[in-house]
């Protein structure tokens, strides 16, 4: 198993105090500073995701680099101790029950690395709905892209083809479908109609033949 970044850092500045003495080879050397540059990078991501994506009640506690995918970034996620768990049934604070396997929320890419957070979503034992699964501030439903996520992809499908945008940022097609629905969804679920108080349609014809396009 991979040591998170953070250990990697510390164990190559030991190395280098341990090797101030003595002579290293070309190999050790370069070992040496990927793990110093792996360190100071993962420092830096936590350090962004606490600037833009905070959110009470949790913690980045570490990051590092896939085991099988040296391109992939995972950030695991923990609950800060104290806070409460929060039911996404009736969105009120509930007792907690257990927690469930660890899940992948896909966020968005850095530097050219796929950035993944990693979470091990808990059960609630909420006295109105029952046992179900935590509310989450950053993922909805059964999502595996995070909200954040799904708006940037959506923003980009709208300068670009939807097969464009998947290859731009390495994901499938499938995935910014999912983005656009997400956010026209929202839209729709939030937009305000108070204003309007009168809607007229009528209808063209634009070619020969009974072919017509209908105003609003």
């Amino acid at each position: 198993m991979g040591k998170p970044i953070q250990l990697r850092g510390q164990s190559s500045r030991s190395l280098q105090y341990a090797a101030s003495g003595a002579c290293m080879t070309g190999v050790e050397w370069f070992r040496v500073e990927v793990f110093a540059i792996e360190a100071f990078f993962a420092m830096r991501l936590i350090t962004i995701l606490n600037q833009c994506h905070h959110f009470r009640g949790f913690v980045y506690e570490g990051a590092r680099f896939s085991r099988g995918e040296r391109t992939t970034i995972e950030v695991q996620v923990r609950p800060r101790r104290g806070s409460a768990v929060i039911c996404s049934g009736c969105h009120r604070p509930a007792a907690g029950y257990d927690h469930l396997g660890e899940r992948r929320f896909e966020f968005i890419p850095l530097w050219g690395f796929l950035v993944f957070l990693l979470y091990r979503m808990r059960r609630v034992h909420c006295r109105t709905c029952g046992i179900v699964v935590e509310e989450v501030p950053w993922a909805t439903g059964k999502h595996q892209l995070t909200k954040v996520y799904l708006q940037f992809l959506a923003h980009w499908a709208r300068q670009l083809s939807w097969q464009e945008t998947a290859e731009a940022f390495r994901t499938s097609w499938e995935k910014v479908c999912q983005a656009v629905e997400y956010v026209l969804s929202w839209g729709l679920e939030h937009r305000t109609l108070g204003p309007i108080q009168a809607i007229g349609g009528d209808e063209i014809q634009y070619a020969k033949g009974h072919k017509y396009l209908t105003l609003v």
